[in-house]
């Protein structure tokens, strides 16, 4: 978190800063210090802040120290989505303690296996958090090679969007998609599902959608089979 997102925040509220002090547990100085950005927030008042203040979870601090990506394991992912309020997932509720999305929806990307239903979460991840740091995003994708996954998954957000008229979000994501078009891949990959057979991958090639294929993707993912695009 910076201190603009801190001020940002507090604003929101409508309070000044002895208010939003005494609402954080830290003296009015220290949050001054804080706000101008000669401080670093520490993660657990980040971590408050982004309650008290009811900021996005984009705010909160990344817990990756570097930029060497973790796999997602299925029970993990599930419980990070239904965490950030995913509805496909929302029987799980949402008292696990949140993550950055930009970390929940980059494990799941560089997951090999996943359940359709973890698959589709990731779509709805970035149409949801659009304010995620998308130059920490994009720089740790291309180290991984996943720059083909994120550019299909974004561009299902950005229909997504599109159907929902939602212009100026569609708009943010057509020119991250573009902005990952540099970078595209030449291989063939699939959206975190390694374990396809030959007789899977032919037919999917043969009915994906156009930018599944335009990314290089095996998939047959669209927002038209998407609930929550409804």
């Amino acid at each position: 978190m910076t201190g603009e997102q801190l001020l940002v925040g507090r604003e929101k509220k409508g309070w000044n800063q002895a208010q939003a002090a005494r609402h954080l547990g830290v003296s009015q100085p220290y949050l001054s210090l804080l706000e101008r950005g000669e401080r670093r927030v520490p993660e657990r008042l980040a971590r408050k802040a982004t309650d008290v203040y009811g900021l996005s979870a984009a705010a909160l601090p990344l817990e990756a120290a570097s930029e060497e990506l973790r796999t997602a394991g299925r029970e993990t992912l599930a419980k990070d989505l239904a965490a950030l309020g995913y509805p496909g997932l929302a029987y799980l509720g949402t008292h696990r303690r949140k993550r950055n999305p930009a970390e929940v929806l980059l494990s799941g990307l560089n997951t090999a296996d996943l359940d359709s239903r973890l698959v589709e979460g990731l779509p709805w991840v970035v149409w949801n958090f659009p304010d995620v740091d998308w130059r920490w995003v994009t720089r740790v994708a291309k180290l991984n090679d996943l720059q083909n996954r994120l550019g299909f998954v974004t561009d299902v957000a950005r229909r997504i969007a599109e159907k929902h008229g939602e212009e100026e979000k569609a708009k943010l994501l057509a020119e991250r998609a573009a902005e990952l078009e540099r970078s595209r891949l030449a291989h063939e990959d699939t959206l975190c599902h390694e374990s396809l057979t030959k007789a899977e991958r032919r037919w999917l090639r043969e009915h994906r959608s156009a930018e599944a294929e335009h990314w290089g993707l095996l998939t047959d993912l669209s927002p038209e089979h998407l609930s929550y695009a409804a």
